[in-house]
């Protein structure tokens, strides 16, 4: 029992603990990384959206960016 106390201990300081490793775009999971979410973010920015409906993408990741922006600006 105590080794694998030892053996938890030591993978949760190493980073290592297989636990659920999503990155998260600001509340959104990221799937492989957050670039689609970066990118509908900055296109809701640079075009000014102000309301999620305007949002919509083929891209799940483009739209929650993009409504991510929108849910922090107005």
């Amino acid at each position: 029992m105590r080794l694998l106390a030892l053996i938890c201990i030591t993978v949760f300081l190493a980073g290592c603990s297989g636990a659920d490793s999503t990155e998260y775009f600001h509340g959104y999971p990221c799937t492989e990384d957050c670039s689609g979410h970066e990118a509908g973010y900055e296109w809701a920015e640079e075009n000014d959206i102000d309301d999620t409906y305007d949002c919509d993408s083929n891209s799940s990741s483009f739209t929650e960016g993009c409504e991510a922006y929108v849910e922090e600006n107005y």
